[in-house]
Formats: C-alpha cells, structure tokens, sequence
C-alpha cells in the first residue's frame, strides 16, 4: 500500500474530500496516510477528521499526523500540497487593502494581477525548500499540486526540482458541469477537448454524440439565460468564440476589459464580486468554530442551524455561502465522491486502470504555439506507465495570443523567483494585463517596493 503525504493538511474541509476519495477505493483503503501542518490545532482537527472518514468508509488506513515536514515527506510515495504561505492574515489581506490604495482593485488576487505575483513569491521558496528534501527522502514519490498561482508554482519546480508533478485543478471538469446545466445537456453524454493554461483553457471542443454543442451555448447568449454571476465568461466567449474553463471572478482580473476604476458601469453591468476573496475568506473564518466543534465533537454533536447562520451572515455571507456551511457541519460524514482528480491520479498510477484527467505540466513539444517550458493544461492519460499528456498541437492563435499575456508575467514571477532578481518583479507588474490598465510605471515601482516591504520575512532577500 502506498504512503500519501498531505502538505497543508490543515486544510481540513478540502483534506476531508481528497481523504474520503481516497480511501473509498478498496485498493487503496490500507494506504498509511501522513498528515503534515504547522498549525497543530488543525492538524489535529484534521487528524479526528480522518479517522471518522475511515471509519464511515470500513477504512483501515495507518494515519500519522506530524508537525515535522520531513518526517511526513520520508518515504512517500505521494505527496499533496494544499497550503497557503501568509494565510488569510498577512498575506491575503496585504495583498489586497495595498493595491487598493493605489486604486487597483482585484477579486480573488491568487493567479495572477499583483495579487497572485506576491503569492508566488511567498510560495516559490517553500516548494523548492520541500523539493529539496523530497529529492533526499522521497526522489521517486509523484508530487499532486494544489496551491495557487498554479501555473507560477508548477513552473518554478518543473525549472528547479527532479521531481515528478502535475498541477491539479477542478475548473476544467467544473465548468463543464456548469455549461451542461446551461444547455440542459446531461454532462454524461458530453466529450471535450480542452487546452491552454491554466484558468485560462479554453474547450476546442464541446459535443454529445459528434454533436457540435457550441449553438446550444450560443442559445442561452441570445435567449437572455446566462446566469449573473457569469457574465463576465459569456462575453469572453462571444468575442473570442470559445468558453474559458475558469469563473468570472477569477478571469475579470486576467485581462484589461472588465475591472476599471474610472468605469463603474462595467462592474455593474458584468456583475464583478471586487474583494470576493476576502468576503469567502471572512465567511469561512467566522463558520470554522462551529464546524469544527462538529468535526470534534463526533456525529453526536447536534448544531444549531440558526445560530451558525447568524454568525455566517454577520460575516457578509450570501445564501449559498449559509447553505454550504450548514450542510457541512449537519452532514459532515456523508460522503459523496468529490470531482477531484488526486485520487484518481493515485488509483490509476497503483492499479494500471486507465484514465484521463487535465493536468497542468511542463510544455515540451505539447502545444506548438506557446513557449517551450511554460506551464500549461491538457488532457494526460494516467496509467502505470505515469501521467503521459496529449499533444494538441496549435491553438487557435487569438487564444494563444490571449494566453501569452497572462503567461509573460508568470514567466517573469518565476525568474524573480529563482534569479533572486528584484527587478523582474517589477516586470512581472509592468507586463500584468490588470495592473498595466489602471497604473503608470511610478505607480507599478511604488506598489511593489510597499508589497515587497509589507510581506516583510514571508519573502526572501531580493537584489
């Protein structure tokens, strides 16, 4: 059986799905399970979420929990990165409330805009650190990534590391789901070929049966259907042809069109969530006491429904927001498969069965019409011999176009990375779609220099 690492376990609500995925294939239920987080609180809790999982499941993993990273990383045969560098406070909120008083606005500020160039600053070191000791304690272990800015992330260790890893994401297979419900189209009966980068992929093709479903997504445009809280994705599609794989919020920030200080109308009219991240990061926070006391306390523990919303809606939250987080702690042992592809990847690699999953990996020879060695997302055949991906060839080139603008800066965030190089972190900000739109250069320079100083020993040294 195999050893699965969990890096950041105190994630415990997304650890939760990974687990339960996990150990609900039999060939995988006597995995030994090594649970890492530096917060010894949510390791814990994570720790009592596990063995409730494994019980419910008829499970009987050997579970370690550790707050020594490499004690966790020694033999292991899979690792799962799922943390965040900073947290919420410093690093979420200097992220935001800075940018902010230079008049730069973002939503989620974790992929790319200033926000996610200072998250992959901050995160870059602690992966090739935990390279490093995966290459000394586990040098054949498959390295399941997670953590965002994805593509920066992936990036820097493919240039840096020997190790083996895919970068792991749930758009593709999402918005999938999200444009069957559109169409009335069961999402079994559909196929697809999606590429590109990641939360920038586009479906080249979307069909039932040799259907072309494109006019169907069409409809729902000229019919008036598209739902509010995509509006921003519908409009990329009818200027460019193709439906892109991640949500409004998140693209908003990835091009100039949408978020402008001087152009109000525009958040109105395309429904764009400014701070949504900050707003969920609050919701969450302000529910964990309750959901956790459930997680603790066992399936005996009986939670107050009115009480846990009173503390969701004080905290901002919307009417999915309190739904979701009742549904958790009243059902927290219901276990449903999540659309993860983790344990997929696990299941396939052990057993040989063969599957496919979109995985985010080193562009060699992949998609002809965007730099060698960059990042980018695609279908990957998962069976014993590895994670082998497809080779889609060239991309329609106003949608490469698109993508290298994101990519310029992810390329740059990397440099600054490895190089040490102050000066392309200004860069990276100077050739940001977002950033570029609303700041001059004086502004950019000064942005930086105060992120730089604010996020303080979260970032190493630059020259």
């Amino acid at each position: 059986m195999p050893k699965i690492t969990f890096i950041g376990a105190g994630s415990t609500v997304f650890a939760r799905n990974l687990l339960g995925d996990i150990l609900s294939y039999p060939e995988l239920a006597g995995s030994t399970i090594s649970l890492h987080d530096i917060d010894p609180e949510r390791l814990r809790t994570t720790q009592v979420v596990t063995e409730r999982l494994a019980a419910g499941l008829g499970a009987h993993p050997t579970i370690e929990a550790t707050l020594d990273r490499r004690a966790a990383l020694a033999g292991a045969d899979y690792t799962i990165s799922m943390f965040q560098i900073a947290g919420y406070r410093p690093g979420t909120v200097v992220d935001f409330e800075i940018p902010k008083k230079y008049g730069l606005r973002q939503t989620i500020a974790d992929t790319l805009g200033i926000g996610g160039i200072m998250r992959g600053l901050r995160t870059i070191p602690v992966f090739l650190d935990m390279c490093r000791d995966m290459e000394e304690l586990c040098p054949d272990a498959t390295l399941l990534q997670y953590v965002n800015p994805m593509a920066i992330n992936t990036w820097a260790i493919s240039r840096a590391s020997s190790i083996k890893t895919v970068g792991l994401c749930h758009s593709v297979q999402g918005t999938a789901t999200q444009l069957a419900d559109d169409i009335g189209v069961p999402i079994d009966e559909i196929s697809y070929l999606c590429a590109g980068i990641n939360h920038m992929a586009f479906y080249l093709r979307f069909e039932r049966n040799g259907e072309d479903l494109y006019p169907l997504i069409h409809q729902v445009l000229d019919e008036g259907r598209v739902p509010a809280w995509n509006r921003v994705r519908y409009e990329v599609f009818k200027r460019l042809g193709y439906f892109v794989t991640e949500s409004s919020e998140h693209f908003s920030e990835y091009v100039p069109w949408f978020i402008k200080r001087d152009r109000p109308d525009l958040i109105e009219r395309f429904n764009i969530p400014l701070d949504e991240y900050i707003r969920r990061c609050e919701v969450q926070l302000a529910g964990w006491e309750a959901v956790k006391d459930a997680i603790e306390a066992g399936p005996e523990f009986v939670v107050d429904p009115a009480g846990l919303e009173a503390k969701l809606r004080a905290a901002g939250a919307s009417d999915w927001d309190v739904a979701w987080g009742i549904n958790l702690a009243t059902n927290f042992d219901a276990f449903k498969r999540s659309h993860e592809y983790g344990s997929q990847i696990i299941h396939s690699l052990e057993t040989g069965q063969p599957r496919v999953i979109y995985g985010n990996l080193a562009n060699h020879g992949l998609i002809d019409n965007l730099p060698a060695g960059c990042c980018v997302e695609v279908p990957c055949l998962v069976d014993r011999n590895g994670i082998q991906p497809t080779r889609i060839g060239s991309l329609p080139p106003h949608l490469a176009a698109l993508m290298q603008t994101n990519i310029n800066v992810q390329a740059l965030t990397v440099e600054a990375a490895l190089t040490g190089k102050r000066e392309h972190i200004y860069h990276a900000a100077m050739l940001d779609p977002h950033t570029a739109a609303e700041l001059d250069l004086d502004q950019i320079v000064a942005l930086v220099d105060e992120l730089i100083e604010a996020h303080g020993e979260w970032l190493p040294a630059y020259r």
